[in-house]
């Protein structure tokens, strides 16, 4: 049976626009009452990566997030706003989110609640392939339904972040740097993020790309008109719709080459029914996609000693940029594997150690990271 993905036209956030918008994806997929119940409590999962202004179009805008949450409260349903951002995942940390990216205000116009639980608690996940329990935010488990509220952004270490990837904030603070030190691997990692949105099971999932984000995402990157709003029972064919309206192949995104290789979906519009305007209306073929590759090319090529040093060579690594830099130290506090020191204010990093997860640049508030990519990693990657 095919996974039903509805888009729908939206050029900008006007908040009359943006409503009409949520209550026809609504309809294309057959009506609220089909997936929430009048008296639910329904977490919107959204994508609060850090402190950032809407226009920045890093997080999911709060126009979106009124509408969607006006539209629920409108039908009957209790709304609680949350997200874990990176960093450490405390009510301060929360406080300073929720305000800078405009959600708190939100809150208090459509009678939402803001989460700020900060316990989580584990949860057994059967489905996972390698992540066979996961360790959530407990808010998850005092709600009725989540909905995952993604933005449309590509991403520097994953190529695109949407319905799927947003789930992986629902692991608490620093955890998730954990995950990259125990999971380098481009595909352990992507495997572990289509397992925690399984053990999540959001009940339906929209995604704000009315304005995306290209080249270097998920919060580097520059804005770049897009004008839709995409929602779908299922995360993971969103995404392949997603990906498909940015001239992205929808299978060279690791969480997307997961899901084909486990029987999730196809990887294609094959196994999806698509409805409200049509795909042609929004597709972008010059959409800035982050230049990503195995750091393994010479794999059954070369000798293992010979494809150590080559691969280091093509290594990408973060660059900080000390005249941009105001010294938070956000970068050495969410650095996985602790390389990055802070002298006389100014981050330098011990490339030994590096993880190359890009965490650093992920969440700098001055986009003071820049991630080099030596010019042979380049003409590889067009080969």
């Amino acid at each position: 049976m095919k996974e039903k993905v509805s888009l729908v036209k939206c050029n900008e956030y006007d908040f009359t626009e943006v409503k009409n918008s949520i209550v026809e994806s609504f309809e294309n997929l057959g009506g609220i009452n089909r997936y929430i119940e009048k008296g639910d409590t329904v977490l919107l999962k959204l994508n609060l990566l850090m402190r950032k202004k809407p226009e920045e179009a890093t997080t999911t805008h709060p126009v979106f997030t009124k509408a969607l949450a006006e539209v629920l409260i409108e039908y009957g349903a209790s709304i609680v706003l949350g997200d874990s951002p990176g960093g450490p995942f405390n009510q301060r940390m929360l406080r300073n989110v929720y305000k800078g990216c405009g959600i708190e205000e939100i809150a208090n116009e459509t009678g939402a609640n803001l989460n700020y639980n900060t316990n989580s608690n584990i949860v057994k996940n059967e489905d996972g392939l390698i992540l066979k329990e996961v360790n959530i935010i407990e808010v998850l488990k005092e709600v009725d339904k989540v909905i995952s509220v993604s933005k449309l952004k590509t991403h520097g270490m994953m190529m695109f972040t949407g319905a799927v990837k947003n789930m992986f904030g629902v692991i608490a603070g620093l955890e998730k740097a954990e995950y990259h030190v125990r999971m380098p691997n481009n595909v352990d990692f992507s495997n572990a993020l289509v397992d925690i949105c399984l053990a999540c099971k959001p009940t339906l999932s929209f995604m704000d790309g009315i304005v995306g984000m290209e080249g270097s995402g998920p919060s580097a990157g520059d804005p770049r008109e897009v004008g839709v709003v995409i929602a779908s029972t299922s995360p993971y064919h969103l995404d392949v719709v997603a990906t498909s309206i940015i001239g992205l192949e929808p299978t060279k995104v690791p969480t997307v080459q997961r899901c084909v290789e486990r029987g999730i979906c196809k990887g294609s519009l094959e196994d999806i029914e698509l409805l409200g305007d049509d795909i042609k209306d929004f597709s972008i073929n010059d959409f800035v996609i982050p230049e990503i590759r195995s750091l393994d090319l010479l794999e059954g090529w070369v000798p293992k000693f010979l494809r150590d040093i080559i691969n280091r060579l093509l290594q990408p690594k973060p660059v900080f940029i000390h005249e941009e830099c105001v010294g938070c130290g956000d970068c050495a506090e969410s650095c996985p594997p602790k390389v990055i020191e802070m002298k006389n204010k100014r981050p330098v990093v011990n490339l030994d150690g590096c993880i190359r997860c890009f965490c650093c640049q992920e969440l700098c508030p001055k986009k003071a990271v820049k991630i080099h990519r030596p010019w042979l990693m380049k003409v590889l990657s067009k080969l």
